[in-house]
């Protein structure tokens, strides 16, 4: 290394240890504006202030550094904020709901609830829920809207709902019904999905004109269906329900994609095995219930979260998980109804609902959503 370079980095951490000394008295003198505010009932957010600082820092630090500088300083502010709520002791009400649902949740998860699958016998969510309990009261459903409409009415106890896919990735209609139905997330499992060809005993698969599946299930096969020559694919509410087409057709040139358990089921043959595109083919599933349970071993917690549709909040948001050394396991974005060029994003991230940098971030979210949504904290089995 130059001596040169040496020179240059030792004038860094100098400059560094300056910044930091006036990062501390700047943080001070925050804990004091916060104790002010909170002595005459201010909000701690004082947005026209802060447009005010963030133009002013542009303009000292001149065109070719205004953005850097500004964008340094937005970070500055969040911090800011975050330390002020702290500092005059706000409580999250999404925390305080937390708090209640963990004194309030057995310890053991429930082994025999009747329990909500959408299709019939032999789908992949019916494989889910057995993986999840022990001795299931499964109640089928024709659409997924049904199975949220079940669990919230109190009819079932619970609901499995598939939500996305290794492959096929996200089912966007469950998503879309999350904003329309109130739930909490208890549990989740990852299934690991081999799809076959099925049809009847006898059929050859030279004779197949017609294949019947899911919509994902499709997805997740596509290599494989791109190479059957001459035969036409039809999407059906449910693998295990293009099973029961299948056997129950008058016509020999029809298959479906399905599981193996269908192809017992329903009396079916296996023309071919795992015909996925890809071999670590897993589909996720949530297991929903109508109140808030947060069992032991939990680790994963959901959100949904709208935010004020200007530049600069989506990073805010991402800008705190990071602040926090919180891992983001999953970012959705989904339209919402009625409000063009507007999202609801879908949050999953990892962490205890006892680190206390949780519960900073709840308090944080609530300072700058437009709305936030806690869905809940569990654990996921793999199956």
């Amino acid at each position: 290394m130059s001596e040169q370079l040496e020179e240059l980095r030792g004038r860094i951490d100098d400059i560094d240890r300056q910044m930091v000394e006036l990062f501390k008295a700047r943080m001070e003198v925050a804990g004091e504006i916060a104790d002010y505010k909170q002595e005459h009932g201010m909000p701690v957010y004082a947005a026209a202030r802060e447009r005010a600082l963030l133009g002013k820092v542009g303009d000292q630090a001149g065109e070719e550094l205004a953005d850097y500088a500004q964008s340094v300083y937005r970070a500055i502010l969040s911090v800011s904020r975050s330390y002020q709520n702290g500092r005059i002791g706000k409580n999250s009400q999404v925390y305080e709901g937390i708090r209640k649902a963990l004194a309030a949740t057995p310890s053991l998860f429930p082994q025999r609830p009747t329990v909500a699958c959408q299709g019939i016998e032999g789908a992949y969510s019916q494989i889910a829920c057995d993986r999840l309990f022990k001795a299931p009261t499964i109640m089928y459903f024709q659409t997924f809207d049904h199975v949220f409409k079940a669990v919230e009415s109190g009819m079932c106890q619970y609901g499995i709902l598939p939500i996305e896919n290794s492959t096929a990735g996200s089912v966007k209609a469950v998503y879309d019904l999350m904003l329309r139905h109130n739930f909490s997330i208890v549990r989740s499992a990852r299934l690991k999905v081999s799809h076959n060809l099925l049809a009847k005993h006898g059929t050859d698969l030279s004779q197949i004109r017609e294949v019947f599946s899911h919509e994902q299930a499709i997805n997740q096969c596509s290599g494989y269906l791109a190479g059957l020559k001459d035969v036409k694919v039809t999407v059906v509410e449910n693998t295990a329900i293009a099973s029961r087409m299948v056997a129950e057709s008058d016509r020999t040139d029809v298959a479906a994609l399905s599981s193996r358990f269908c192809a017992e089921h329903y009396g079916l043959n296996i023309l071919q095995e795992n015909v996925q595109d890809q071999d670590n083919n897993y589909t996720r599933f949530i297991c929903i219930s109508k109140k808030l349970e947060i069992y032991p071993g939990a680790d994963r917690t959901s959100l949904m979260i709208t935010l004020p549709h200007k530049p600069g909040t989506l990073y805010n948001v991402l800008a705190k998980f990071y602040a926090l050394n919180i891992n983001l396991q999953k970012l959705e974005s989904r339209p919402l109804p009625g409000r063009e060029f507007e999202f609801m994003f879908y949050f999953d991230l990892e962490g205890s609902v006892y680190a206390p940098e949780v519960e900073k971030l709840f308090r944080d979210l609530e300072s700058e959503s437009e709305q936030i949504r806690y869905l809940g904290t569990y654990n996921e089995v793999i199956c």
